[in-house]
């Protein structure tokens, strides 16, 4: 028996070594595989309860210098050290786009509308999604990446059977300031808005909940069936190391920079008590987490399959 596998051993070998041999002989070539890029999904679906709830990649770019955004309190030391032990460059970060879809079986509700409307109904379109489906559109706050969408480039509503919805203390904030954004993409639809104070419902199952702070009225909102809950958590923290392991640090887009860090800090507690999972707008895609106390600060704890099962 020993015999025939040492045969069988050398004559596979002998076959391997006379393939390049053979493939030269008789002229074949063997193409290189073209170069593709980085890629990323552009949606990921998971469940709450009966809910479906996909997360939108409406878009995604480098943005250099990060330390003029993020740690603005800190030395240039402190978060050259913070960011090499979490293994991240300090010239350049990555920014993620991540607009929100629940499904509630009832309504299909679009959690802010990204950039523009063409990034964000492409990836709609790719989660078997129509803008015209959508049944609510929630604003959780008003800048420019998150109301971007709301019309096309001929300015006409790009989700026209939706009815909107935002917090009232954002929208009187925003709508007595001298802002482009706001006077081209919400101020059109100011008399469709209905509005929000904290614990307002969208449906039955989405929660408004204040986070002020990023901006005067910023809304996170609480998705809730079957005993299962996720924080659709926007912009109250922005950055999965900076912002979760040291929440007292200034972000340059926090228009109420202690408010900011006195929210984060508020809704990162309740979340890492509670174990309950979030949608951060620009946590690394796909943009769903946990957190977990960490000193004086949260640690991130991406998604695996909880929200699968």
């Amino acid at each position: 028996m020993s015999d025939q596998i040492n045969l069988s051993r050398r004559a596979a070998l002998a076959g391997a070594a006379a393939l390049p041999l053979a493939a030269a002989t008789t002229g074949i070539a063997r193409a290189e595989a073209p170069m593709q890029g980085v890629g990323m999904s552009p949606f990921n679906r998971v469940k709450v309860g009966g809910f479906e709830v996909t997360t939108l990649l409406a878009g995604t770019r480098a943005v250099e210098g990060p330390h003029n955004i993020f740690g603005l309190n800190v030395d240039a030391d402190t978060f050259a050290e913070v960011s090499a032990e979490a293994n991240l460059p300090t010239d350049v970060s990555q920014f993620f786009f991540t607009p929100t879809v629940v499904n509630t079986g009832s309504e299909l509700v679009l959690f802010d509308t990204g950039l523009s409307a063409a990034g964000t109904t492409s990836a709609l379109e790719a989660a078997g999604y129509t803008a015209d489906q959508v049944d609510a559109v929630v604003i959780t706050h008003m800048h420019g990446d998150h109301i971007g969408g709301m019309t096309t480039e001929d300015g006409a509503a790009t989700y026209s059977n939706a009815r909107l919805v935002t917090g009232r203390a954002e929208f009187d904030a925003w709508a007595t300031a001298d802002n482009d954004n706001f006077k081209a993409k919400i101020e059109p639809f100011a008399d469709q808005f209905t509005f929000l104070e904290d614990g307002g419902d969208v449906a039955s199952g989405l929660t408004a909940m204040a986070a002020f702070g990023h901006t005067p009225g910023h809304m996170t909102y609480m998705v809730e069936d079957g005993g299962t809950q996720l924080v659709i958590g926007a912009d109250f923290a922005n950055h999965y190391v900076w912002s979760l392991a040291h929440p007292d640090w200034e972000v340059k887009f926090d228009m109420d920079k202690a408010a900011a860090a006195a929210t984060r800090r508020r809704i990162l507690d309740m979340m890492a008590t509670d174990k309950t999972a979030f949608i951060g707008y620009h946590m690394p895609w796909p943009g769903i987490g946990y957190v977990e106390k960490r000193g004086d600060g949260f640690a991130y704890a991406p998604h695996s399959y909880q929200l699968m099962l």
